[in-house]
């Protein structure tokens, strides 16, 4: 099984931003990190992808929305978050 594309929505001195790729990491998963904190297009592209979205880190595994660093931790202890790496 191939991993999905893993994209974050970061901003400069997130303290969650730094744990959802602390996480990733020690999975050894590759994501793209897309810096919002200046705003622009990265950031219009992440509320286009996630409307409702007004936090980072925003996390989306392929074309689906985890959501933020505690959503992507709770994916990992309930045991999914390898199966939607490819990892399982």
């Amino acid at each position: 099984m191939s991993q999905p594309q893993v994209d974050i929505y970061t901003k400069f001195g997130c303290m969650y931003c730094t744990r959802a790729r602390q996480l990733l990491d020690g999975k050894g998963v590759s994501y793209n990190d897309i810096d919002v904190t200046m705003g622009g297009d990265e950031k219009k592209a992440m509320l286009e992808r996630a409307p409702d979205a007004r936090t980072v880190p925003q996390i989306f595994i392929g074309d689906t929305h985890v959501g933020g660093s505690d959503d992507l931790a709770a994916l990992d202890r309930a045991g999914k978050l390898d199966g939607m790496l490819g990892l399982a």
